[in-house]
C-alpha cells in the first residue's frame, strides 16, 4: 500500500514491543500522544484512568521504546514531565492476536467516552483479490490524504481494516 513515505514510522518486531501493545490502556495512551506531548496528569484526565495506572503503562511503553521523555516544564513551583510517542506511526508487520484484541478494546473504550455520535460499519463482501487490493489502496489513500483542521479542533479517530475471512 502506498502511504506517505516522509512520515516517521517505527517498526514493531520485538516481543517487548508486542507485549507493550497488548493492553487497551497502552493503546489509548499512544492514541492520546499522537497529537502532542503530554503529562501523566493530563493523560489521566483525558483517558479517565488514575495517575498511577497511567504512570505504570507509560513506563511499559517507554521500556519498549514506543514512548519517550519529552522534557520537563516548571509550573507553580513544581516540575511537570512530558512524554511523547517515539514515532508518528507504528508498522506492525506481523500483528499478534493480543495486540489486535487490545487495539479493538481501546477503540471500544474510546467510543464509549466519545462526546459525539460515531460511525461504525461492518460489512462482508465477496471481492476478487484485485478488487480487494484496490479497495485497500483506496481506503489507505483516503485516510492518508485527509487534511487536518487547525489546532484546537476536536481530534477524531479513524480505524480502517480490510481482511479476508478465514476459510473463504
Amino acid at each position: 500500500m502506498s502511504h506517505q513515505q516522509d512520515q516517521d514510522v517505527q517498526q514493531i518486531s520485538t516481543s517487548l514491543q508486542h507485549a507493550a501493545l497488548a493492553h487497551p490502556v497502552r493503546q489509548r495512551l499512544l492514541f492520546a500522544l499522537s497529537t502532542r506531548p503530554s503529562t501523566i496528569s493530563r493523560l489521566a484526565a483525558q483517558l479517565g484512568v488514575n495517575k498511577g495506572g497511567v504512570s505504570h503503562h507509560l513506563k511499559v511503553l517507554c521500556e519498549a521504546g514506543l514512548v519517550q521523555d519529552a522534557g520537563t516544564r516548571t509550573v507553580r513551583g513544581g516540575t511537570e514531565k512530558y512524554y511523547r510517542r517515539a514515532a508518528e506511526r507504528l508498522n506492525v508487520a506481523e500483528p499478534q492476536a493480543e495486540g489486535t484484541a487490545a487495539l479493538f478494546g481501546a477503540v471500544a473504550q474510546e467510543l464509549d467516552r466519545s462526546p459525539a455520535d460515531h460511525l461504525m460499519t461492518l460489512r462482508h463482501l465477496r471481492l476478487s483479490p484485485a478488487k480487494a487490493a484496490w479497495l485497500a489502496e483506496t481506503l489507505a489513500a483516503l485516510v492518508d490524504e485527509a487534511e487536518e483542521d487547525a489546532e484546537g479542533e476536536p481530534v477524531h479517530g479513524i480505524l480502517v481494516t480490510l481482511y479476508q475471512q478465514a476459510g473463504t
